[in-house]
């Protein structure tokens, strides 16, 4: 288990599910992990992209047959003992089984890309919402500047 002072949090919640407000969300959450870790370039692109697609899949999927628009959260920690990056995405929504668009094949990709793109991969769907746990191991916290 990790001290809170060790932790590195990105915590958002409650923010509404919509397109716009996952784009925000992904620039907010790419500007956090440039400041607190150390990555290349690509993993840093692999890591912003797998959790642009959780989110998006909130915003598009989870609240498509409501009739009032829904929320969606979005939660990273760092665990420094084992230089893990844990990403959780959820919506409060309802998962659509079987119901993707096989008319466009561009569609459809999301998940697929997510697994790849990460070590680590859960999708948990149940009746209060939706879960997307993405996980990164081997991940460096950055030093910060008053350290150097």
């Amino acid at each position: 288990m990790t001290d809170a002072g060790e932790s590195t949090t990105f915590n958002k919640a409650g923010i509404v599910a919509a397109p716009e407000r996952a784009a925000q969300l992904r620039r907010e959450f790419s500007a956090w992990l440039g400041t607190h870790f150390t990555l290349d370039a690509v993993k840093a692109s692999d890591i912003v992209l797998a959790v642009n697609e959780a989110l998006a899949n909130a915003a598009e999927f989870a609240y498509s047959n409501a009739k009032e628009p829904g929320v969606m959260h979005v939660r990273a920690d760092y665990d420094t003992e084992a230089e893990t990056l844990t990403v959780v995405v959820a919506d409060e929504g309802a998962w659509r089984i079987g119901d993707t668009d096989h008319k466009n094949p561009a569609r459809g990709r999301g998940i697929p890309l997510m697994h790849a793109l990460t070590d680590r991969a859960v999708i948990d769907a149940t009746a209060s919402g939706t879960e997307v746990r993405l996980q990164w191991h081997n991940v460096s916290r950055s030093v910060p500047s008053e350290l150097r």
